[in-house]
């Protein structure tokens, strides 16, 4: 019956462990594989992927750019989307607009102009672009900065 226990590696699967500086007439000794001097040559030689050789590696080169970590990034809301997803008079938070299903995370909140607005609301964000302020004002609305 065959079973785990017998189970062995297949023929040439395994190698032997080569030993080195074992003496010359090992056929490694002396500098054990390693050729005269040089880094590789010496102990400690493990370098770093990234290592170029000693040049300015490729990290240090390159121009960084992009966003900072404690930059403050706001989840858009278009005036268009308020108008079509909620009736005139209404209160809109960022609860309110998160059941709407407009933004997706609480955090800050920021409302642009884009659309039209013919309903008023009171909207209570954390910021708004000048246009869309007065947007909402011009149609009988209240436009309200929250922290």
């Amino acid at each position: 019956m065959i079973g785990l226990n017998t189970l062995s590696p297949a023929e040439g699967a395994k190698h032997r462990k080569k030993i080195v500086g074992r003496g010359e007439s090992s056929g490694h000794g002396k500098t054990s594989g390693r050729g005269h001097k040089g880094q590789k040559a010496r102990s400690g030689d493990g370098k770093m992927s990234y290592f170029e050789g000693g040049q300015m590696s490729i990290v240090r080169r390159t121009p960084k750019r992009g966003h900072s970590i404690s930059s403050e990034r706001y989840e858009i809301v278009n005036i268009s989307s308020i108008e079509a997803k909620f009736e005139a008079g209404a209160e809109i938070t960022a609860e309110s607009l998160k059941k709407a299903g407009i933004i997706k995370k609480n955090g800050l909140i920021k409302v642009l102009a884009n659309g039209e607005l013919k309903k008023n609301f009171v909207v209570k964000v954390n910021a708004f672009s000048k246009t869309a302020k007065e947007k909402i004002e011009k149609a009988g609305g209240k436009a309200e900065v929250i922290k």
